[in-house]
């Protein structure tokens, strides 16, 4: 059955403000929102990787790029009076744990006074009818069981990102009830999602990016937790869910005003080891690894998402299973290493992902 929320019709003309789109998850779905026929503004700092996603897709030429931190107010108003947004999608973000010890200070001012401040321009500009606030699926205080965490679960976080992730989540919830709970006001939800893998990520302390890099350069692979169990999932399959709650969002559908959980079926929540094993063996790197545990960087052993919510209300699912999500990922790091033009690549990928919808 087509998914209308992912239809040219849907988004051709309508204005969109993406915060983060210099990263691997903002330059993809900026990438896809340009290719639906949005008119896209970008705001965020420069590429926090050489080479990024969004610099060989050449996003700056057919978006509106505006460099700029979340945490400055001045520069979010000069944003949003350019953007004049309809739909503010906010997934600029301190992203990484590891960055979060170093510098726990700079996690949660970007995390949650970032948020503050980009919820404060929404409530101060007419044009925005739609918010939605990505967040992480470790916003969950997370006990090491199996069960998998609903959207009604408690919050929490052990480290610092974690930890910012669930404040950016009771930040939202607060706005949403204060600023945001009138018929007049935007429609605020907030979204979590699982592990992603994709290609055009860059990232240090990721396992894909790290495997290639480390088969590129013929150097030692080196793992934390080969044991820890993820929900993984292609990036193209949560900023599909996005996609799909933020076209309730714009529209006004206040019962999408809520938290939600997109992530992968359950068969898909595999060990690091499986992981890299099966990425290994598409990449044509060697199946041997170094287990190399951090005391720094302590991680729960099992996380896992229930988003039978989406999977009802939003008719949203997972397309792709884990292995096709490995091909796919692979697919597009060959392509990049050969000189494929990138952003022909990855257009090629949401096309053939946005088709399984229409099937």
């Amino acid at each position: 059955m087509e998914n209308l929320a992912l239809s040219p019709s849907q988004w051709r003309g309508r204005r969109v403000l993406v915060t983060g789109h210099t990263g691997f998850k903002g330059a993809w779905l900026s990438l896809w929102l340009e290719q639906l026929g949005a008119q896209v503004t970008g705001f965020a700092l420069p590429p926090p990787t050489n080479p990024s996603l969004f610099e060989l897709a050449k996003l700056a030429d057919c978006i509106t790029h505006i460099e700029g931190d979340v945490r400055d107010p001045a520069a979010l108003r000069h944003a949003f009076r350019v953007a004049e947004p309809e739909l503010v999608l906010h997934l600029a973000a301190q992203s990484l744990v590891r960055p979060s010890y170093r510098d726990p200070a700079e996690t949660y001012r970007t995390n949650i006074l970032g948020t503050v401040n980009v919820l404060e321009q929404c409530r101060s500009s007419p044009s925005v009818h739609g918010v939605l606030v990505v967040t992480s699926d470790k916003c969950y205080e997370n006990h090491g069981t199996d069960s998998p965490y609903r959207e009604t679960d408690a919050l929490g976080g052990h480290d610092p990102y974690s930890s910012s992730k669930a404040c950016a989540e009771l930040v939202a919830a607060a706005y949403r009830s204060s600023f945001f709970a009138t018929a007049a006001a935007p429609v605020l939800a907030t979204a979590r999602a699982g592990n992603v893998i994709g290609g055009g990520d860059f990232a240090a302390d990721r396992l894909i990016p790290d495997m290639v890099r480390a088969v590129v350069r013929r150097e030692r692979l080196v793992i934390r937790n080969p044991r820890a169990v993820r929900p993984w999932q292609h990036v193209l399959e949560p900023l599909g869910g996005y996609l799909s709650l933020a076209a309730r969002l714009v529209s006004g559908d206040r019962q999408a005003a809520e938290a939600w959980n997109f992530g992968p079926e359950s068969d898909d929540a595999k060990p690091v080891a499986w992981i890299l094993k099966r990425a290994l063996s598409l990449f044509g790197g060697q199946e041997t690894w170094v287990e190399q545990p951090d005391p720094l960087l302590p991680e729960a052993a099992m996380l896992r998402l229930d988003s039978s919510k989406a999977h009802e209300r939003l008719k949203w699912r997972s397309r792709l299973d884990i292995e096709t999500a490995l091909e796919w990922t692979v697919d597009w790091y060959r392509a990049w290493q050969g000189g494929v033009d990138v952003r022909a690549s990855s257009l090629e990928q949401i096309r053939n992902y946005a088709q399984l919808h229409h099937e």
